[in-house]
């Protein structure tokens, strides 16, 4: 259960790291209150997930996914470029993650 919450928060990251990229120094209402929700739920579901996970392992994992999302989601939007190196680097985080799954 730890590890389907820890992946949930993880998505969760993605979505307030990208609402707060759209908030403009939390100028706009709207992606102000998403980022905020979905920090909420996101630090709640690691506290959850770190309850019985090894730390250091929770946390790579949360950051990995929300990063790899952040990332994948600014590229396919427009927001950032794309190139094969960038989602190469991608695909070593996810690779990295799904590794520290497995160790587990």
């Amino acid at each position: 259960m730890a590890w389907i919450v820890l992946v949930i928060s993880g998505l969760f990251e993605a979505v307030w790291a990208t609402a707060l990229g759209k908030s403009d120094g939390f100028s706009k209402m709207s992606p102000t209150v998403v980022f905020v929700l979905g920090l909420i739920v996101s630090m709640a579901g690691l506290a959850y997930a770190m309850r019985t996970l090894p730390i250091g392992t929770a946390y790579a994992v949360w950051v990995g996914i929300g990063a790899a999302l952040t990332v994948g989601y600014a590229m396919v939007t427009g927001a950032e470029s794309t190139s094969v190196v960038k989602i190469l680097l991608i695909l070593g985080i996810v690779g990295c993650v799904v590794g520290l799954k497995v160790l587990h």
